[in-house]
């Protein structure tokens, strides 16, 4: 671990090439870098994945169209956002809707520190010695200086809310809502996401009105550990009372869908289901892996056997695909860049528009926390990545809690039983509880 509490300026950490626009408009063939950097990008989940992936090939300009075509229908400004580390400097690129993309090099950030300073804040976020400190913090802020500061005031001139990060090797598992400015986290200013590529995901914007949800999960298993909120989770996400396709305005407890738990939890009933019916939104509450090596390698364990990750393209996740796939109780390996393509590459593997799942294996009931407020916010917030958005800022808030053995969030209160209220009188405001949980590819 290397100590990234030097009290130094930006100026002084960094070295950054001009930002001015005449010199970015006088470069012709800055569009075609940018989709040849896209194609570098395909590549590797090309290669990790074992099969070909794109079917559109954007150039800058195309993407910044596709921006301005989202901003207008949608009342969502959003921006692509490529951090690329190279051995000697980061490169960062920056498309904001119908405008030409900025590029910036640090020239002094070399891919060896900056890996390591993500692995040591990754190690801060996630000691539990540090849950009641702040001692993540001059972390944060020294990645969000290399990172984000060099287009903070065209964030801020553009009036962007939504951006949509594209990551190198060795920062697809940085914890990027965790950033923060000195005053405030990253995601308490934007809505995230974190895509492969641009030219990987579902550009089109399709906000969830209305649901039919499918939660699936279990609270005990031969091989792994318990998970003995799941029971708790899936019944305060799904209301299986409800089978209609109905307004999210009128949903007073959960959404209409199906649940199934511990021994219904089957991958052919899985199957059966997402044959049955469409669902707009597969919930899976349960041990997910990722692990290095191949995509075999990794995978989501059910009641009676484990989807790999290889595996996940042969499933039907529903013809139009699923809106979003939720893995709740996700462990990530730290550092090795096959983990990271599979991470990164969760939602192409599945064919669905969107995924969300976690860094860490955050706690039972950090986990019940957090996808009560999420299920919550999703009922009004017009894409998904505002949706986990505004329930990470109600747990950095302290408004998600645990008072007199009750989980109190924006949706009311759930009684938790004795073993699961063994943190007494507590708050989820600490980054380890919100910022490992991470919206994949399609942001809306």
């Amino acid at each position: 671990m290397i100590n990234l509490n030097t009290g130094k300026t930006l100026s002084q950490d960094i070295t950054l090439s001009p930002p001015e626009q005449s010199e970015i408009a006088s470069n012709p063939n800055l569009s075609e870098k940018v989709m040849k950097m896209e194609q570098r990008l395909e590549k590797e989940f090309e290669v990790y994945f074992d099969r070909n992936l794109a079917e559109v090939a954007q150039a800058g300009d195309d993407i910044a169209q596709t921006l301005l075509e989202i901003s207008q229908e949608s009342n969502i400004k959003p921006a692509v956002f490529w951090a690329i580390p190279e051995s000697e400097y980061l490169h960062l690129v920056f498309i904001s809707p119908g405008k030409q993309p900025l590029v910036q090099d640090i020239k002094s950030l070399k891919r060896e520190t900056l890996i390591e300073a993500v692995k040591a804040f990754h190690n801060e976020i996630t000691n539990p010695r540090n849950l009641y400190t702040d001692s993540y913090l001059s972390q944060a802020q020294q990645l969000y200086n290399w990172m984000i500061k060099p287009f903070e005031a065209n964030l801020k001139k553009e009036g962007i809310d939504t951006i949509l990060f594209c990551l190198g090797k060795g920062l697809r598992t940085l914890p990027i809502a965790a950033l923060h400015d000195g005053q405030q986290f990253l995601v308490e200013k934007y809505s995230l996401s974190i895509i492969p590529a641009f030219n990987l995901i579902d550009s089109n914007y399709t906000p969830i009105q209305k649901a039919i949800i499918l939660a699936m999960g279990a609270s005990e298993f031969p091989n792994n550990n318990p998970l003995p909120a799941v029971p708790i989770e899936l019944s305060s996400i799904v209301d299986a009372n409800l089978m209609e396709n109905i307004s999210t305005q009128s949903l007073s407890r959960g959404w209409p869908g199906q649940l199934f738990l511990n021994q219904d939890f089957t991958l052919d009933n899985l199957k059966t289901q997402l044959a049955s019916k469409t669902f707009s939104i597969i919930h899976l509450a349960t041990h997910a892996e990722f692990l290095p090596g191949k995509p075999e390698n990794s995978y989501i364990q059910f009641w009676d056997t484990q989807l790999h990750l290889d595996e996940m393209k042969e499933i039907s996740w529903n013809n139009p695909s699923a809106e979003l796939l939720v893995l709740s109780a996700c462990q990530t390996a730290v550092g090795d860049e096959d983990v990271e393509l599979g991470f990164a590459g969760l939602a192409l593997q599945a064919g669905v528009q969107s995924a969300l799942a976690s860094l860490w294996y955050v706690s039972d009931i950090g986990t019940l926390a957090l996808m009560s407020e999420f299920y919550q916010q999703l009922k009004t917030a017009p894409s998904k990545a505002e949706t986990i958005q505004k329930t990470q800022i109600q747990m950095i808030q302290g408004n998600v809690r645990l008072a007199k053995n009750k989980l109190r969030f924006s949706g009311g209160e759930i009684p938790l039983s004795k073993d699961l209220s063994v943190l007494g009188e507590t708050d989820f405001s600490h980054p380890f509880y919100w910022s490992g949980f991470t919206l994949i590819s399609s942001p809306w």
